[in-house]
């Protein structure tokens, strides 16, 4: 399922889009705290964001810049202002779309579909790579990249990485790190992967990238 993020301080306008969104099969997650929003959208890890202009604090145009520092997930701003400027500064800011109040919920699952299959569906390159928090990780060509930089992987690292990744925002269990890397885990010495994960782990940090993969005492692993 989808997971839409509804960045709208009006809750009878969230809770429409996200009855709707519903009907669609898609996940909706309504912000309540215009505090924190980028905290809010790591956590969730949406594939779209609908974003208002006018919230409290600051404003969606602030908000799109900043999501636009950590992440090209795809933005459709909804909003009452009309004018040919707010709709110029939105796509220059890197929003995806434009949809102006009122409007028809319809059209705008209409797009928000649309905008779904162009960023995921039919982007083979897309479905190939892995990105997140600054990091890229190809699975067609093996390679791991943070910013510019090309990061040297072992095997090992790299099959690590991948698990991680995929199970973003999830623990990992050890016992299941040993049985996605080594075909009879029983013959692995449990010392092996905690090696592994420490060199992952200093190589990412090498180019930036603090607290990347965090260790759950007694539980496993997570890239948060």
């Amino acid at each position: 399922m989808a997971k839409i993020m509804i960045i709208e301080d009006d809750p009878s306008i969230s809770k429409l889009i996200s009855e709707n969104l519903e009907k669609w099969q898609m996940n909706s997650y309504i912000t309540k705290d215009f505090n924190n929003i980028i905290d809010q959208f790591n956590e969730y890890q949406p594939d779209l964001v609908l974003l208002d202009i006018n919230l409290p604090v600051y404003d969606g145009y602030f908000w799109n810049q900043e999501i636009r520092k950590i992440s090209k997930t795809p933005i459709i701003i909804i909003s009452s202002r009309n004018s040919n400027m707010d709709q110029i500064m939105a796509m220059n800011m890197g929003a995806d779309d434009f949809v102006e109040k009122p409007f028809s919920v319809d059209i705008l699952v209409a797009k928000i579909n649309a905008l779904l299959r162009r960023t995921y569906d039919f982007t083979k390159a897309a479905s190939d790579v892995i990105e997140h928090n600054g990091l890229k990780l190809n699975l067609s060509s093996g390679s791991v990249q943070i910013g510019d930089d090309k990061i040297d992987l072992s095997k090992n690292e790299y099959k690590l990485l991948q698990r991680l990744l995929k199970d973003q925002g999830t623990i990992v269990t050890r016992e299941q790190l040993l049985n996605f890397m080594w075909d009879d885990e029983r013959f692995v010495d449990d010392n092996t992967l905690t090696v592994n994960i420490n060199r992952l782990r200093g190589k990412i940090e090498k180019y930036g990238l603090k607290n990347y993969i965090v260790t759950k005492v007694g539980q496993g692993y997570i890239i948060p």
